[in-house]
């Protein structure tokens, strides 16, 4: 008797047995089609076994094996089971999902998207965009040297020092052994500069693109290729971690220190973590790059884990890093929340004709409708936030449920009609700017502005040619991009995370001012950063102006390790959504109850989340932490299990295993 165990897209964490009629070529990885209650599913088998504790009449027999995709590897197989053991998900659900939609469908999938995979084998020609410079030329050749065998490589270099030059000689070295190469961008937004630079330096060598922004078609072709190994690289988001890659070489990170990394929902895995175990599994290189490293990367450095290369200057012969000053607030006149010194600035830019950046990280008109009258002010009916002023189509936006509201003409509570924008947001800069500069062009980017991929390639594409004035933006311009002419940035609101209730506020808002700031002064003439804040003398702002990230880690470290933080204890979150908040905490409580923590385990008292009530459901939180990442397991392990059980309340709950999202 021969036996398929299944894995299937169900919420439970168990496999199905099913009957395999002898003449089927079944083996295991393979795709089938099995029923299951009352209709069929794809199913991946995981196991072929010969006895089952199931009674054999009860059994079903698989309908068919899917034989339009390759036979999924045991080495992919594995890396998988280890996802759904690490983040406790069920098995069935992280094979399946891994899976492009079309491969999920029991429907064979069409000759069209078949024959769009590419068959002819890669060709290994390199065109190096830029002679390595002496510091490059090092780095190269110790990467070069661990080829063939697992290394984590923490690659720190400044903004604009060429760590993307640094990628493309490795790939080429990658790509002449045989071997695929693998890299990892934290935002779809990235995705068309980078494939342009690929494509460029390697023209015949097929590259896969994989990112949730494809048209399935294309997603499907794309996974097509590098799973029958015709891609020599693939390119894409976190999901293409996800991707079999029969001839893995090299995994590379880029911009490492990106929460984008972190999935929130399904498998909440972290991509930059979950690589390093997929290179040691394929016993191949990873190298995590960034001008400003994840705390838990530069942790892994200073304890020996990852080996430390550093591009400390900029690649470009005669460019500098930028000057950082700090505008105080409280002494500089200021003008619709510009400083004097900042509207001084961008004239000085404009004159000379020199392209300058306004960075708020802020989408919409305005964060606040509000009345003055009463102290009325827009809210979600679904989310306890506020809806978000959207000047230009007049609608009032939830920015966490998407909920929309028409704009209204007077205040609900009081009947006032002089209603006020209270904030600034990326629309009311942009305004502003415009009566300030009515001669310039003023070019806004944020999620607005760029939802089509192909217009947004192209504002990028004016941009870099100098066809436009000043560029207004969020933190999708912080990080990536290279805009030659740009030789100022202007930070609005600097001040905003200084005093967060959460931990990794300092770390995030050094990164991202480090990164926006690192836009200015690529090239010859030296780049301006100009932070407004009212605090100019915090520590964060002096070492951001001495380009000093190893100072700042140092201190952060410290600090986390004196209030016991990551990375110097391990953390995973039971959260739980119900209509009322008392359910959401009872259900933690007895869930704590439950499954009681051994001693190396500390489970705090249940809260609710920063944002209590989002999309209509109310929130709460277990946090628990340990020293020991094994005894954290275990104890989840002990936990999911006891949550298992059948539950009578609507309460909708998930684990999260190295949460770094607390809102």
């Amino acid at each position: 008797m021969k036996l398929a165990r299944v894995a299937l897209d169900v919420p439970l964490p168990r496999l199905f047995d099913y009957l395999v009629d002898g003449e089927l070529d079944l083996r295991r990885g393979d795709r089938v089609v099995v029923p299951f209650s009352t209709r069929t599913r794809v199913g991946l088998v995981v196991e072929l076994v010969t006895q089952t504790d199931i009674e054999l009449e009860k059994l079903k027999p698989v309908t068919r094996v899917l034989q339009d995709a390759p036979r999924l590897s045991d080495e992919w197989l594995g890396f998988m089971r280890f996802l759904a053991d690490y983040y406790h998900r069920p098995l069935g659900e992280t094979l399946v999902h891994a899976l492009p939609p079309r491969l999920r469908s029991v429907k064979p999938l069409p000759r069209a998207i078949r024959a769009a995979a590419p068959a002819a084998p890669s060709q290994a020609e390199f065109l190096a965009p830029h002679p390595p410079t002496a510091t490059q030329a090092t780095v190269i050749d110790h990467l070069t040297a661990a080829l063939g065998g697992f290394h984590a490589f923490l690659l720190h270099g400044v903004t604009g020092s060429g760590k993307t030059e640094v990628y493309l000689h490795l790939v080429a070295e990658v790509l002449g052994r045989g071997a695929q190469a693998l890299i990892l961008v934290p935002e779809i937004g990235l995705t068309p500069q980078f494939e342009a630079r690929v494509r460029d330096a390697f023209p015949k060598t097929q590259v896969a693109l994989l990112h949730s922004g494809l048209e399935d078609t294309a997603r499907t072709a794309a996974w097509l290729a590098a799973a029958r190994g015709d891609a020599g690289i693939v390119l894409g988001t976190r999901l293409a971690l996800l991707t079999p890659l029969p001839r893995l070489g090299l995994i590379v990170i880029d911009e490492e220190h990106d929460t984008s990394f972190k999935q929130q929902e399904g498998l909440r895995y972290s991509a930059r973590d979950a690589a390093v175990m997929r290179a040691k599994q394929a016993a191949c290189p990873v190298i995590l790059g960034s001008a400003t490293p994840s705390l838990e990367s530069w942790h892994n450095r200073l304890c020996g884990r990852y080996a430390l290369l550093e591009l400390p200057e900029r690649a470009v012969p005669g460019a500098r890093m930028p000057r950082v000053r700090t505008l105080d607030l409280r002494a500089e006149p200021v003008e619709h929340g510009f400083a004097r010194g900042s509207i001084e600035a961008l004239r000085e830019r404009l004159a000379r004709g020199e392209q300058s950046l306004v960075f708020i990280n802020r989408r919409g008109y305005a964060p606040v409708l509000a009345c003055d009258a009463c102290g009325w002010a827009a809210g979600c009916a679904r989310c306890s936030a506020n809806l978000v002023l959207h000047a230009a189509d007049r609608r009032l936006r939830c920015h966490h449920c998407g909920a929309e509201a028409a704009i209204p003409r007077a205040c609900p509570t009081c009947g006032n009609l002089d209603l006020r924008a209270v904030g600034r947001g990326t629309q009311r800069v942009e305004e502003t700017l415009a009566s300030l500069f009515p001669e310039a062009r003023i070019v806004r980017i944020d999620r607005d502005t760029a939802r089509r991929r192909r217009e947004f390639v192209r504002t990028l594409d004016d941009l870099r040619r100098g066809e436009g004035d000043i560029l207004v933006g969020t933190q999708m311009l912080a990080k990536g991009h290279d805009f030659p002419g740009l030789t100022l940035v202007c930070v609005l609101n600097a001040d905003q995370a200084l005093f967060s209730t959460d931990y990794r506020a300092a770390e995030r808002l050094f990164a991202t001012l480090s990164q926006v700031g690192g836009r200015a002064g690529r090239r010859e003439r030296l780049g301006e950063v100009l932070l407004q804040t009212r605090f100019p003398s915090h520590p964060l702002f002096a070492a951001l102006a001495r380009h000093d990230y190893a100072g700042f880690a140092e201190a952060q470290l410290a600090e986390r390790e004196a209030a016991e933080f990551p990375p110097h204890v391990f953390e995973a979150a039971l959260r739980a959504e119900a209509p009322t908040l008392d359910a959401a905490v009872e259900f933690l409580k007895a869930a704590a109850d439950a499954a009681p923590p051994p001693e190396a385990v500390r489970v705090f008292d249940p809260v609710p989340h920063v944002i209590t009530r989002r999309a209509g459901a109310e929130r709460a939180q277990l946090l628990m932490q340990s020293a020991s990442r094994p005894a954290l397991q275990e104890h989840l392990r002990a936990l999911t299990e006891a949550l298992q059980q059948p539950q009578a309340s609507r309460v909708r709950w998930y684990l999260d295993v190295d949460p770094i999202e607390f809102d």
